[in-house]
């Protein structure tokens, strides 16, 4: 008879979870001999995380269930430097208030999909700042330094393609693999932590980490890569037409993150329920197998088991009760994202060109009038074809729809 871990192996392949592991056999056996800690890394380049990070906090909430402790690190002083990894040029430099913003920002996310705490299966998050701010240069080149080859760094795809492409790459940037490797070993020091997770992007530095572990006498590490995503439109997972999907509501409305599922590509519909929901995979065969417009029906469910993750089932509701109001009567405005408007703009004649490029739901002027002419511009339900005309200066606030898709409140401010 298979194993629970066994079966947690097949789960997670079934579901589209598993790109490349370092020892699947070994892992396999390190799993059904008990508990397992996790980690699982976040550079703090922003404030929130978004939908592109959510595959790995499913992945990580899938092994909690099944009796896992996972270890969500926070990159505190890798931030500093920028994962180079299939990049042309580096990130921007960061200030140390930018980071610690950002860090608190990020660390509100992992509660909601993990549960945390001191308990014995509870996740932990911690930030390499702990034991990287305090390690001497000398110190980290004798212990870490020594024990990797330049001319097999230099092998490495992400370093290699970025070479080819005779782009800089600076000796700071170059360090970071070897500072991610130093994570997992202490990590394994700190915590018995003995798998890390990624991006199939991440396979190198995870690789250095599990080497190092072996060279310098260490346990016995093992790592797991996910395959990057892309929508079936060719975008990267967690970017929209809109910008990046973010998952803090400060940074967008739970209704656009609703949108979001529900506007998905038909065919991403199977492989998004498989990955960010948990709903049984037999369901969500059915549901990916429903014909024609049916299929819309699936990627209602879809948006609302997401969004219940992301921000609770009531806030889930809401937004699915305010799609359904303005597809289904045009009036519901709840849950929408607000664009704001002066009454001093209002009154001295704004047009709605001015307002769609201000608020930076269009990129030009231009491109809102061929938007217009179109038909893809309405004010309560009303198609605008001049929006160079100013505003009605006895209004009190609009329904604006851009397109079939997207939707705002224009509400008035003092």
């Amino acid at each position: 008879m298979p194993s629970p871990h066994h079966d947690l192996i097949a789960l997670l392949q079934a579901r589209g979870f598993i790109h490349q592991c370092t020892d699947l056999q070994g892992l396999s056996a390190q799993l059904d001999s008990g508990s397992l800690t996790v980690y699982l890394g976040f550079d703090a380049t922003a404030d929130s995380l978004h939908v592109g990070h959510l595959q790995g906090l499913m992945l990580m909430r899938w092994l909690q269930k099944a009796g896992h402790r996972p270890i969500l690190l926070i990159g505190g002083a890798t931030t500093r430097i920028g994962d180079p990894s299939f990049r042309d040029e580096s990130r921007p430099m960061l200030s140390e208030a930018q980071i610690v913003e950002n860090i608190a920002g990020i660390t509100q996310t992992f509660g909601r999909y993990l549960t945390l705490g001191d308990g014995p299966g509870d996740g932990l998050v911690v930030d390499n700042a702990d034991w990287l701010d305090g390690l001497g240069y000398l110190q980290f080149l004798s212990e870490v330094g020594r024990h990797f080859s330049i001319n097999r760094l230099l092998t490495f795809d992400a370093v290699r393609q970025r070479l080819d492409r005779e782009h800089s790459l600076s000796f700071q940037e170059f360090g970071y693999t070897l500072l991610q490797a130093h994570d997992f070993v202490e990590l394994s020091r700190r915590h018995g932590c003995t798998l890390q997770l990624g991006g199939a992007d991440q396979w190198a530095n995870i690789i250095n980490g599990v080497e190092l572990s072996r060279r310098q006498g260490g346990t016995q590490l093992y790592g797991l890569t996910m395959p990057l995503l892309a929508t079936s439109d060719g975008r990267k997972m967690g970017k929209s037409a809109q910008g990046a999907v973010w998952l803090n509501a400060d940074k967008l409305a739970p209704f656009d993150f609703w949108q979001f599922w529900r506007n998905c590509d038909d065919r991403d519909v199977g492989r998004f329920l498989a990955l960010f929901t948990e709903l049984p995979l037999d369901e969500v065969n059915r549901l990916a197998a429903l014909p024609g417009a049916e299929l819309n029906q699936a990627k209602i469910v879809l948006a609302n088991e997401a969004t219940t993750l992301a921000h609770g089932q009531e806030t889930a509701r809401a937004a699915e009760a305010a799609a359904r109001g303005l597809f289904e009567h045009g009036a519901m405005r709840e849950g929408l994202t607000i664009v704001p408007l002066s009454c001093a703009d209002l009154q001295r004649g704004l047009s709605l060109t001015d307002l769609l490029v201000a608020a930076g739901l269009q990129p030009s002027r231009g491109a809102a009038r061929r938007l217009a002419a179109g038909g893809g511009v309405r004010l309560d339900g009303v198609s605008v074809v001049n929006v160079d005309t100013a505003l009605p200066r006895d209004g009190c606030g609009w329904l604006l729809s851009l397109g079939k898709k997207r939707h705002f409140e224009i509400r008035l401010t003092d």
